[in-house]
């Protein structure tokens, strides 16, 4: 009875070094040790160090590799047909730069929020809607800083907190939030984007 090896591999891979082996890009199991430590350090692909960036590489280029030193060797493929290996050959910027940018985004998220709801306010007259339902509700002339003007300001602010679900470093809930699932969907259609536009340039 021939054995089994189980490969699974994540839609996109990063790596540091140029000199790629399978376990770098797959998750490996397979019951006899000899055959998944001998298939371990595979070489995949070897990329020029000056040259970091995106690689696709198809399920179907590992298993023609791994059939030629094991011809007996039953695949098992678990995850993407495609991956892409992500090459970094350079440290990522520095805590500074980092901050800098963080500081730079909160600014204009800030801002730009802020903007928005002034314009919307503006544009609907919630000011003297306030107004006119404070007059009729209490009979008296409004000084544009009552319990309306409060309650709402401070509603818009709890109602942002619940909506992401993140205040710093606590998160109110356990799930992810809706910024955390928009991102993971960018980077699942890049991904996808990228697969799709070197099968159509080898396609030609």
């Amino acid at each position: 009875m021939s054995d089994t090896l189980y490969l699974q591999l994540d839609q996109n891979i990063q790596v540091t070094h140029p000199h790629i082996y399978l376990q770098d890009v797959a998750k490996l199991s397979c019951s006899n040790s000899k055959i998944l430590n001998r298939l371990r350090v595979m070489p995949v692909a070897n990329l020029a160090p000056d040259k970091p960036g995106r690689y696709v590489m198809s399920v179907m280029d590992l298993i023609t590799e791994i059939q030629k030193k094991e011809p007996d060797l039953e695949i098992t493929t678990i995850g993407e047909p495609n991956f892409i290996i992500t090459f970094k050959n350079k440290p990522g910027p520095g805590l500074v730069w980092q901050w800098c940018k963080i500081i730079f985004v909160g600014l204009a998220t800030f801002f730009g929020a802020g903007f928005s709801i002034m314009t919307f306010n503006n544009d609907v007259d919630v000011g003297n809607l306030f107004a006119d339902i404070y007059t009729q509700v209490t009979g008296q002339v409004s000084s544009h800083f009552t319990i309306l003007e409060i309650t709402y300001s401070v509603g818009i602010g709890l109602g942002v907190l619940f909506f992401f679900n993140h205040f710093g470093h606590m998160k109110i809930t356990a799930d992810p939030t809706p910024m955390q699932i928009q991102m993971r969907l960018y980077e699942d259609d890049v991904n996808t984007t990228i697969i799709e536009d070197i099968d159509r340039m080898q396609q030609k």
